[in-house]
């Protein structure tokens, strides 16, 4: 929830007067909605806040997924207390604040960290951010091979409140640890106590490599239906897991950058709040594409150019022309985001091409009749001539035909030659729909009306 506007003025006059009385001030509150109300200052602000919370009070508000900044707040903060604060939190929180904050700040955040976890952190910095490795956490069960069920539940017991989950956990050999197997705590829960943990486990379990793309992993835990999956390095070591809540940040992650790309803004345009991103940072992120769309929408007046005799000779041709490329824009763009969806949920594979192309040239050639014999009414109505208003409809299934083909063929091809399809946004296809949907609906006129 939002915190209440009073709310936040008892906390800035605190602020302004004293640092006194901020702790009681948030008390009652749920460590969610304390995230809530340091997400509306400033990052001073909220630096000061969380300064002067007990420290297992401040763990458990930059616990929480809906605070944004923590990097950043901890950056304001004393180096000391941000170390106390990152030590309380799980290995892959700690990874992803370092990784976001700035050199300097790392700096000088990271020689304050225990040995333990400071070792720990450089390692996992090793990782790409993107990988398994670089969202996995360390804080895992591990099982003994020679132990029973009665062995294992003690066990879990007493390093429960070390760990971040213990819904699951892995049979490990004892000389190289290698994984053995995984077993569920319900499994252990519901098996007899004296059975041996190797009875029940489930050998060779889902796992994903210390490299593995993150989307990868994340289909993997939905597709098995995971509350963690194993990392395991290339020797066949388990150096992590990553867990379900985990994956649920990397789809939120890669949905909002997908969309980004798909409304033609460069990836990262919210990695702050939006009254905290400078407007010369928005113009940057934007300008690029929009300098790009610009000179290809300049292949449109150039076709307009080409055929100037022919509008000229046939003024009410260019009635008609908004009309054409805006339906044939639309339906390319509905046609490329569904393409990119079902690309990125494995629905369509590269050896799939050719049943879309048929698929989605049936589908556009069946829009196209029926938009066509509105747009024929349409031409008719507003007193055009017969054979204008033919040129309207043929053109207009002609281009819906063309625009859903574009619109599945692109997105293939580029992730056959390892691009994003993302990159080739809706209005990138908006656009080239535009000047090739002109020539479409020039050369039928030509051929319809013999100019």
């Amino acid at each position: 929830m939002s915190a209440p506007e009073d709310l936040l003025e008892r906390i800035r006059l605190r602020l302004d007067e004293s640092f006194v009385g901020i702790g009681e001030v948030v008390a009652e509150l749920q460590p969610a909605d304390v995230a809530d109300l340091v997400n509306q200052l400033t990052r001073h602000e909220a630096a000061a806040v969380m300064s002067m919370l007990a420290v297992p009070r401040a763990v458990e508000v930059f616990d929480q997924p809906t605070l944004n900044r923590r990097s950043a707040i901890l950056e304001q903060m004393d180096p000391g207390r941000a170390a106390q604060i990152l030590e309380g939190l799980s290995s892959d929180q700690r990874t992803e604040i370092v990784r976001g904050m700035g050199e300097v700040a790392r700096r000088r955040l990271v020689p304050t960290l225990s040995a333990e976890v400071r070792a720990e952190v450089e390692r996992l910095l090793q990782y790409p951010p993107h990988s398994a490795g670089g969202i996995m956490t360390t804080e895992f069960v591990r099982l003994d091979p020679l132990w029973t069920v009665g062995d294992c539940l003690k066990h879990v017991r007493g390093v429960a409140r070390e760990k971040e989950s213990i819904y699951a956990g892995y049979v490990m050999d004892r000389e190289d640890g290698r994984l053995l197997g995984s077993v569920s705590l319900r499994d252990l829960v519901m098996a007899e106590l004296d059975q041996p943990v190797e009875a029940i486990m489930r050998r060779k379990p889902v796992t994903v490599s210390v490299l593995d793309d993150q989307e990868a992993v994340a289909g993997k835990i939905a597709k098995y239906n995971l509350l963690a999956v194993p990392v395991l390095e290339k020797d066949g070591s388990v150096v992590g897991f990553v867990t379900v809540d985990d994956v649920v940040d990397v789809l939120i992650e890669e949905g909002t950058e997908d969309v980004l790309k798909m409304a033609a803004v460069e990836a990262g345009a919210f990695d702050r709040p939006y009254f905290e991103t400078p407007v010369t940072s928005v113009i940057r992120r934007r300008v690029v594409w929009l300098l790009f769309l610009f000179v290809a929408g300049t292949l449109t007046g150039t076709v307009l150019r080409h055929f100037e005799a022919e509008i000229t000779e046939v003024v009410a041709l260019s009635f008609f022309i908004p009309l054409l490329i805006g339906t044939g824009g639309n339906a390319g763009s509905q046609t490329v985001m569904t393409v990119i969806r079902s690309l990125a949920l494995g629905e369509i594979r590269l050896k799939d091409a050719r049943r879309v192309l048929v698929r989605e040239l049936l589908t556009g050639v069946s829009l196209g009749l029926l938009v066509g014999a509105v747009a024929l009414g349409h031409a008719l109505a507003t007193g055009a001539p017969s054979a204008l208003a033919l040129t309207v409809a043929a053109t207009m299934l002609a281009v819906c035909a063309w625009a859903t083909t574009v619109g599945a063929l692109v997105p293939i091809l580029a992730q056959r030659v390892g691009l994003d399809p993302a990159v080739l946004s809706a209005p990138m296809i908006a656009t080239l729909v535009d000047a090739t949907g002109l020539v479409i609906y020039f050369t039928i006129a030509k051929s319809v009306l013999g100019l």
